[in-house]
């Protein structure tokens, strides 16, 4: 059973602390909100939602502040980031650690929010959902609200349980780390960056070709303690797989691993698409 559930009545909060959502989507927001309502959950907006100035639905520190006040507003029991893009580092400096730790609620988020689901978990130690409700509005609507409702009010398995297969079999085990390789990658060399020896990284990508990813992994295969990885999960990479070219990726992976021998699965179940089901950072997983 899972230590996180909502029940009627509860409270969450939602904000975008990466790149805000455009003021033509707002009914996509607004759907979200009205599902939340449907299963009696309370959505409460945050200021920092929609785009303001650019890209942006308030400085850094203005979105870092907002985040802030849900973590210490006791009456929500969990955040929920709807956004995404190439920003979301702007709030790093401005958050507080010991604020989160002590007031804790699950983080939910994905893609560019990689790079605050990592940074809670190296700051705090604390867990943070792989995971986007934003996908309440997309094709795959009906089966990701089913899902959420089994998995966060029921407390059932369905969000977590992926199918995958081995690339390179032997026992993966450890606490999970990573998410968006390109996002990820924006904490190296940081204060923010998750130690990697005995972790399993995760790596999907919405955009990229192979030549852009093959050239992230080789950047990631150049820090310290990639060598120690306890495993690779290879989620969707969007593009890649739309050219028809995942087989070149995964042999690149494969290669760059062999010498350490780092075993490698690869699920068509976690990463950008509208099925995208969701996984843990910071939890410990065990696959045979």
């Amino acid at each position: 059973m899972r230590e996180f559930k909502l029940k009627k009545g509860d409270k969450v909060g939602i904000i975008s602390c990466s790149d805000g959502i455009k003021k033509e989507n707002k009914k996509r927001v607004e759907s979200v909100v009205d599902i939340l309502k449907s299963m009696e959950i309370e959505a409460e907006l945050s200021k920092c939602i929609f785009r303001e100035k650019a890209e942006f639905s308030g400085s850094g520190s203005q979105r870092a502040k907002e985040l802030m006040r849900l973590f210490l507003d006791k009456d929500i029991k969990a955040i929920f980031d709807i956004s995404g893009g190439n920003s979301a580092n702007q709030v790093l400096s401005d958050l507080d650690f010991n604020i989160i730790k002590n007031n804790y609620k699950p983080y939910f988020g994905m893609s560019d929010l990689t790079v605050i689901l990592n940074s809670i978990y190296k700051k705090t130690g604390l867990k943070s959902y792989h995971y986007a409700i934003y996908n309440f509005g997309r094709e795959n609507s009906r089966l990701q609200i089913d899902r959420f409702k089994k998995s966060f009010i029921q407390g059932k398995e369905d969000i977590f349980d992926f199918t995958y297969k081995w690339l390179r079999k032997d026992v993966i085990e450890g606490e999970v780390v990573g998410g968006n390789i390109r996002c990820f990658l924006k904490l190296a060399g940081t204060e923010y960056f998750p130690n990697l020896e005995g972790k399993v990284l995760l790596l999907e990508a919405l955009s990229g070709n192979v030549s852009n990813i093959s050239s992230l992994v080789e950047q990631l295969s150049m820090l310290n303690d990639f060598n120690k990885l306890s495993g690779i999960i290879l989620g969707t990479f969007t593009q890649i797989q739309e050219e028809g070219n995942i087989n070149i990726l995964e042999e690149i992976i494969l290669e760059k691993t062999k010498v350490f021998n780092i075993p490698v699965i690869k699920t068509e179940e976690i990463g950008h698409g509208s099925d995208s089901k969701c996984i843990v950072i910071g939890e410990k997983i065990k696959i045979i």
